[in-house]
């Protein structure tokens, strides 16, 4: 028979595992995908959603990819007047129960300086990079150069 004490350490542990948490387990990427490029010569690009199933905020803090040297998330932005530009948009904070969007016009993952074509029908591994160090690894397939996404082209 448990003593009172051993009652109340399991029962302490047993909630003290229940507190709020997330981890790269909590973390579901939806409708990853990228258009063709030209070459090597202009930046690539990747779309997907990123959901934290889990009980506290996830940070996206970076991105890595064995097809571009420079992997950043950017932001795009347009002004009062219609113009248009992109930059780092730095640490993406992704609430509990929340969703990210990489989507054309807005944060995307901007593959910078290629390592090599991305070629419509390949695809390739992107890693995503949370702030309390996991990691996430995602396979981005790459649609043709006029595509708008996973759900408007079919695949």
């Amino acid at each position: 028979m448990k003593s009172m004490f051993q009652i109340i350490v399991m029962a302490t542990l047993t909630a003290m595992a229940g507190l709020a948490s997330a981890g790269p387990e909590d973390i579901v990427v939806g409708d990853p995908w990228s258009r063709a490029s030209i070459g090597t010569s202009r930046p690539g690009v990747a779309y997907m959603t990123i959901r934290n199933t889990g009980d506290s905020a996830m940070t996206l803090t970076g991105l890595r990819t064995e097809v571009a040297a420079m992997p950043h998330v950017h932001r795009t932005a347009t002004d009062d007047s219609g113009v248009s530009s992109m930059a780092p948009a730095g640490d993406i904070e992704i609430a509990p129960a929340g969703t990210v969007a990489l989507e054309p016009g807005s944060l995307h993952a901007m593959l910078m300086k290629l390592n090599r074509p991305l070629i419509e029908a390949e695809s390739y591994s992107l890693i995503l990079i949370f702030g309390d160090g996991s990691e996430v690894a995602v396979t981005v397939p790459v649609l043709g150069m006029r595509a708008g996404g996973m759900n408007t082209c079919g695949v």
